[in-house]
């Protein structure tokens, strides 16, 4: 099974959805997915310790809590493209990201804790997607206001560990 990249009229291309989804080289989401579980595991492996909790400003996250971040992320997203894979009508709620990181305590857990989750969240995104059909997987919906489906959500789940991936090589190493 392939999950091709989405068209234009699938998702508000002037939105930040599409920042993530461009962001994304290669044409099947489902393969990036698979492949990025071990690039993201190297990637914090990598990490020297003591650069885990740092922050390279006030208010900013550190390498643990985006590596939660991401997992938590994964979860609303893979929600939502349940939801919309399965034809619900009302708009799916958005979520403010700094609450949940700061609910959540990363910092705190282990590094081994923290990518045990990644991978067993990311298996589950993946046996989700092979389990869609065509169908599903181009149902429309709304999430946080704008139109989506559940091949645009693979996409932009790729494309924002990507995001914060970069950010990590850029400013904390």
């Amino acid at each position: 099974m392939k999950i091709s990249r989405p068209t234009a009229n699938e998702y508000d291309i002037n939105s930040y959805q599409n920042r993530y989804i461009q962001a994304v080289m290669g044409d099947d989401a489902l393969k990036i997915l698979a492949e990025n579980i071990s690039i993201v595991e190297n990637f914090f492996k990598n990490i020297p310790l003591e650069k885990l909790h740092f922050r390279y400003a006030e208010g900013k996250w550190s390498p643990l809590e985006m590596l939660g971040h991401i997992v938590d992320t994964e979860k609303i997203l893979l929600y939502r493209a349940l939801s919309v894979a399965r034809g619900e009508k009302k708009s799916l709620l958005g979520f403010e990201e700094d609450d949940y990181v700061k609910a959540a305590n990363f910092d705190k857990k282990s590094l081994r804790s923290l990518l045990l989750q990644f991978k067993a969240q990311r298996k589950s995104t993946i046996l989700f997607y092979k389990s869609l059909g065509k169908r599903e997987l181009s149902r429309m919906g709304l999430a946080n206001g704008l139109p989506t489906n559940a091949r645009v959500l693979a996409w932009f789940i790729a494309g924002h560990e990507l995001h914060h991936l970069n950010i990590l090589k850029e400013r904390y190493l």
